[in-house]
């Protein structure tokens, strides 16, 4: 990599030669700086591959299986599943019966088996719908 980076330093040193007389000064320091750049860079390339990214865990709450209200099980189904699953499989049910709203795409109208989840509401926002669907699961 250092190869490659030399050529790339040598442009401004020459587009510096094209300027007045006044700023030759200038460019004397930068070569010193780019000197002592490549250094820097070598000692963290070798701390680089000593550690290890660590790996992202999920968080098992949310993998836990939840069994269904029988009003939520008129949605998704009667099987248990996670909490995850839940929010899936209801979007599912709203995309595929067309409930959201065509103006404001985060409201969800309620039709009558997600009325009867929503608490009786005609529609509720996307960011109310994980709430009022966690009364339902046990």
């Amino acid at each position: 990599m250092a190869v490659a980076k030399k050529p790339a330093a040598k442009k401004p040193a020459a587009k510096a030669a094209k300027k007045p007389a006044a700023k030759k000064a200038a460019p004397a320091k930068k070569p010193a700086a780019k000197k002592a750049a490549p250094a820097k860079k070598a000692a963290p390339a070798k701390k680089a591959p000593a550690k290890k990214p660590a790996k992202r865990t999920p968080n098992a709450a949310f993998m836990k299986p939840l069994t269904p209200s029988a009003i939520l099980a008129a949605v998704i189904g009667e099987k248990a599943v996670p909490r995850t699953e839940v929010t899936k499989k209801i979007w599912d049910y709203i995309k595929k019966h067309g409930l959201q709203d065509a103006k404001n795409k985060r409201n969800i109208n309620a039709d009558d088996k997600l009325k009867a989840v929503f608490g009786g509401k005609k529609q509720v926002t996307m960011f109310e719908l994980t709430k009022l669907v966690s009364n339902h699961l046990s």
